[in-house]
């Protein structure tokens, strides 16, 4: 039986899809994500039934509205038939390491655009959603990506457009560059792309100064970049755009390897600090989609997930977390995390430890570049 709905009452999108096998071997996401967030959160009796919504997968008509049809009828014909030609390999970087072909990819990269589709129509409805199986930034309009074949951001910003919001601000808190939303809302004057991202690392754009057409603002920020700093760049640099751009609506990209721990960043911020700063974007009481996005260390992944949805609906973070939970947490594995590098902390709690620190020269003159 269907429950009613608060109007405010947060709304978690996601689908048993991700439960599947996806990507194997030595793969950066060949780790347990988004089915361990939910897992946690039931463990902790956290996510309730009214509150979770699963989404269709887009249909081939929706993925049209930004891909182009030969590259979406290429990718669902690798998939029936397990091969990629190196012409197509070539021209559509689909089988490749970085963006390998395995059973189920179509339905599963269509079912990442289905649930942002999702996730902005009830976020029109008032509700802040969460859709972390979301957040697949790096692919474009013809081509697959940095691990992304197709790019479901775009569509829950162009969902929202459609929806009658006359604009909407994306904001991306990825160790790497949100290339592939800037790169699709260059010419669109309703969408201003915000990217904080590790400087001098793939894909080796999203530099300080490129604005494109104006649209965009660039972050790029040193390695080892603490707590102290986010905070200096959200109240000196994001939250001051967002009040001269006045948007009807926000995106934000959540993804996990700017925290600590993560092998493929060298960025150290804390789950807290980007909970914190989620808060802040939250209170500026606009319709909201959150995103999921990178992240390669399935304990810090995990928590930092499972821990935003508790925070989104004001509830305690557990300072320790019970049995049940450590022994999931406890059978992870990572291939690139060595076992002695495993932190106990990622076992045991939810919440990381403040990483506060000095803010550098180089992110106080990032934050006044990008206002000026």
């Amino acid at each position: 039986m269907a429950h009613a709905l608060a109007k405010d009452l947060p709304l978690y999108v996601g689908s048993e899809v991700y439960r599947r096998p996806a990507f194997s071997g030595n793969h950066p996401l060949n780790i347990v994500r988004h089915s361990a967030v939910v897992d946690l959160l039931r463990i902790l009796d956290s996510l309730p039934e009214n509150a979770f919504r699963v989404n269709d997968p887009a249909t081939i008509e929706q993925l049209a509205e930004f891909h182009d049809r030969a590259y979406i009828e290429a990718l669902q014909y690798a998939d029936s038939t397990g091969r990629v030609d190196p012409e197509m390999r070539a021209r559509y970087q689909i089988g490749t390491l970085e963006n390998p072909l395995f059973p189920g990819l179509f339905e599963r990269a269509s079912m990442t655009v289905g649930g942002s589709i999702l996730a902005a129509e009830l976020a029109c409805e008032g509700h802040v959603v969460f859709h972390p199986s979301g957040g697949t930034h790096h692919g474009r309009r013809n081509q697959a990506s940095g691990f992304c074949y197709f790019n479901d951001p775009v569509f829950a910003i162009l969902t929202l457009l459609r929806k009658g919001m006359g604009r909407v601000m994306y904001i991306d808190l990825d160790a790497h560059h949100g290339d592939g939303v800037e790169d699709a809302f260059v010419d669109e004057s309703r969408v201003m792309t915000v990217s904080i991202h590790e400087a001098d690392r793939w894909p080796y754009s999203g530099a300080a100064e490129d604005r494109r057409n104006g649209g965009a603002r660039n972050m790029p920020v040193p390695r080892e970049f603490n707590d102290s700093e986010l905070d200096y760049l959200v109240r000196n640099a994001i939250l001051p755009l967002a009040r001269s751009f006045s948007p009807d609506a926000l995106v934000l990209c959540c993804g996990a390897d700017c925290l600590a721990g993560d092998p493929l960043s060298g960025m150290m911020l804390s789950n807290v600090a980007l909970w914190d700063t989620v808060s802040d974007f939250r209170a500026l009481d606009l319709p909201t989609v959150i995103l999921g996005g990178g992240g390669y260390n399935p304990w810090t992944v995990t928590r930092y997930w499972a821990g935003m949805w508790l925070k989104i609906n004001d509830l305690d973070i557990p300072r320790q977390l019970p049995d049940e939970a450590v022994a999931m947490l406890s059978a992870m594995e990572c291939d690139l995390i060595d076992d002695e590098d495993v932190d106990e902390k990622w076992l045991t709690t939810m919440a990381d430890s403040p990483n506060v620190g000095p803010v550098r020269d180089a992110v106080k003159s990032v934050a006044s570049l990008v206002v000026s």
